[in-house]
């Protein structure tokens, strides 16, 4: 309940800029999908701070903490695996991180980065979803989806540039407990106050 609170997460579901109700053939799916993500994350498990210029360390970072990072982003998930490789026409791609959601029966790809939203992380993430539909996903599996976790996003800008695509996909941003709003971190006990009380 106090990873809840900490996160606010009630303000974050269902709020995620996707495509998710115009791409994935099941109603009841969609909505699912919808539900499922947040538009925003709290990593306080890492130090995002020192991470901030490399992506590749936010990635190696995550999954060091695969765990809590399955407990942070939502249920059902299973991790298949970080830089997952995929090779289309001799060209390598990577997915910075590969999970299976067993409530949506999909692959999510998640890619990181590490400043702002930018419209081409669109497109390499569509390239990445359709090679997994195409060689990857299993036959009773249902449409790849995709998730941007980016350190910042206008959402307006965001919903106006991915309700073109046809693959299912959303943008999230990220945060560590600093960036927590002050009426929430007022709502917390003081680490040292816990120790002393325990």
């Amino acid at each position: 309940m106090r990873d809840y609170l900490k996160a606010d997460l009630y303000n974050h579901r269902g709020i995620l800029p996707n495509n998710f109700t115009q791409t994935l053939p099941d109603t009841k799916q969609a909505l699912k999908a919808v539900c499922l993500f947040k538009d925003e994350y709290l990593l306080d498990f890492i130090n995002v701070e020192e991470l901030d210029e490399q992506e590749e360390d936010l990635g190696k970072a995550i999954v060091a903490n695969v765990k809590r990072f399955i407990m942070t982003f939502g249920q059902d998930f299973s991790f298949i695996g970080n830089q997952y490789r995929m090779e289309v026409a001799g060209e390598d791609m990577f997915i910075d991180l590969l999970f299976f959601n067993r409530e949506l029966n999909s692959l999510v790809a998640v890619e990181l980065k590490s400043g702002k939203f930018r419209t081409s992380y669109l497109g390499q993430l569509n390239t990445y979803l359709s090679t997994l539909d195409t060689y990857i996903r299993k036959p009773h599996e249902n449409p790849s989806i995709g998730i941007i976790l980016c350190r910042e996003m206008n959402q307006t800008f965001v919903e106006f540039a991915v309700r073109d695509y046809n693959k299912p996909m959303g943008v999230a941003t990220y945060r560590a407990s600093k960036d927590m709003p002050e009426r929430l971190r007022n709502a917390l006990p003081d680490i040292e106050e816990l120790k002393r009380l325990l």
